[in-house]
């Protein structure tokens, strides 16, 4: 994965009466079918640097996955992390809301089970759901925790 670039929004709103919430989806496909913890995702997928501009790729990825368009409205940026395979990740955030039942997933096709030469279309992300800063600390994919830590810093003020 060295080498490689994703992009992607984070979607958060402030409930009344409680703390902030993020809207995360979990990674689809059988590799991730049986987890939970580490197994969540800011939608996010890759881009090509010099062919797209990374804010852009984030919008269009955003749509892909969930198969909603991005809200409107300011986007903060988050700046990046490197996860731990090599892929460098790009993230914005925007205020919003968005109801996981309407979520309609992009797909992506892999040889599956692997070495059986039989090509299986997985969903990008196989639900989506809405996490407080301290449940989504703990599924989100570790490197994407410092998202979140961004994030609450600029909530915070």
């Amino acid at each position: 994965m060295t080498g490689k670039h994703s992009a992607g929004i984070l979607l958060f709103r402030q409930p009344p009466g409680s703390g902030p919430e993020v809207l995360l989806g979990h990674m689809g496909g059988p590799y991730w079918a049986g987890r939970d913890a580490r197994a969540w995702s800011v939608p996010k997928g890759e881009y090509e640097p010099g062919a797209e501009e990374p804010e852009a790729a984030a919008r269009r990825e955003f749509a892909e996955e969930l198969g909603l368009p991005p809200p409107d409205g300011p986007l903060l940026p988050l700046g990046s992390v490197r996860q731990s395979g090599g892929k460098e990740v790009t993230v914005w955030a925007v205020a919003g809301d968005l109801d996981p039942d309407r979520v309609v997933p992009g797909t992506f096709e892999m040889e599956w089970p692997r070495g059986s030469g039989r090509l299986r279309r997985f969903p990008e992300v196989d639900r989506v759901a809405w996490w407080d800063l301290d449940r989504a600390r703990e599924l989100v994919v570790a490197a994407q925790g410092a998202f979140l830590d961004r994030l609450a810093e600029h909530l915070a003020g």
